[in-house]
């Protein structure tokens, strides 16, 4: 399927989110970026658009956060959206912050860049019916337009550290709806020691229902030897689930009878947290972690259990309603020009 911005076919009486976002991370030391292009949209009101900047450094501590929200937004002639000054209008990669096919450029505060990505992995579709991404529910709907890249390229911070993405390894997001989960997870996985070109992308979320919370419901899939195995699922059984904002553990099934179990560690101190909103102005905090550590029991893999492991290519991201998590928030409002 085309990748294509929500965003503009938004009703104006309707509330929305849209959000594009990249991940990349160092193999050769525990050095990561999270950057979202996003779309907030209350009832009656046009769009804001924000461009999100994170880098983490688990040697010096909490990341490098901010923030900036505008209203000047579109969708650039070859990208999928763009955010500032001329969007819309002076093509993809104009005088704004923009991403579409194979690039990435932006402006956010004191931090700006220039990346390339290559894509070493189709499209995945969380969801598993291709019709739910045209019903009203689930109200979050999401995709991967590459769970796998390579990135290269620049991101320079206060005009005096330069971080050369050159052979980064991440992925692509690409998420919208009415509203956001009342719980999630979001669990990324690449440059595992026992099998380099393996991924895991896998999403978790509870919702809100005539007053009570639904069970985990998780979707996703895990790359392995060239394969790629469907994770979770609307009826799946088996699914066990522990998190706080210092890691998790979870038990999925999979296709064929296969379970997968994980365990993410985040490293003291290097989570960023943020503040999102829903269209009807309720909020969420989010904690992410994209240098986590990530240990993987795939069982039932053509008969035998595979173990995989990375001290720092796992992303971690929990989004929850309560504030007593003890990650800081960043400054930064959602939902407002700044």
């Amino acid at each position: 399927m085309a990748v294509s911005a929500i965003f503009p076919r938004m009703p104006l009486e309707a509330g929305g989110y849209e959000s594009f976002y990249l991940r990349a991370v160092s193999a050769a030391e525990a050095v990561g970026v999270w950057i979202r292009y996003t779309v907030h949209k209350r009832p009656g009101q046009p769009p804001l658009g924000s461009v999100w900047c994170t880098v983490f450094d688990a040697a010096r501590g909490r990341p490098f956060m901010h923030k900036v929200t505008v209203s000047e937004l579109g969708v650039p002639p070859g990208g999928w959206i763009e955010i500032g000054a001329g969007s819309g209008e002076a093509g993809f990669g104009g005088s704004g912050s923009s991403l579409g096919p194979g690039r990435a450029a932006g402006v956010c505060g004191p931090a700006s860049w220039e990346l390339g990505f290559d894509a070493k992995a189709p499209e995945l579709r969380h969801l598993p019916r291709e019709w739910l991404y045209r019903m009203p529910l689930p109200r979050t709907k999401l995709t991967s337009p590459e769970p796998d890249a390579v990135f290269d390229g620049r991101l320079v911070l206060d005009g005096d550290r330069t971080l050369e993405l050159d052979g980064w390894r991440g992925m692509v997001g690409h998420n919208w709806g009415s509203e956001h989960a009342e719980r999630w997870i979001w669990l990324h996985g690449i440059d595992f020691e026992e099998a380099p070109d393996a991924w895991l992308d896998l999403v978790l979320g509870r919702v809100r229902i005539a007053g009570r919370m639904t069970p985990w419901i998780a979707s996703g899939a895990i790359s392995l030897d060239g394969r790629v195995r469907r994770l979770g699922g609307l009826f799946a059984r088996g699914l066990e689930v522990r998190e706080d904002s210092a890691g998790c553990s979870l038990t999925v099934p999979g296709a064929g009878g296969a379970h997968l179990h994980a365990r993410v560690g985040v490293p003291d101190g290097s989570s960023a947290g943020w503040r999102y909103a829903d269209p009807d102005g309720s909020e969420h905090d989010v904690v992410n972690c994209s240098v986590a550590s990530l240990e993987l029991r795939l069982s039932g893999h053509d008969g035998a259990a595979r173990e995989l492991n990375t001290a720092h290519g796992g992303a971690y991201e929990l989004g929850m309603r309560e504030r007593d998590h003890g990650v800081p928030i960043a400054p930064f409002p959602d939902g407002a020009a700044t």
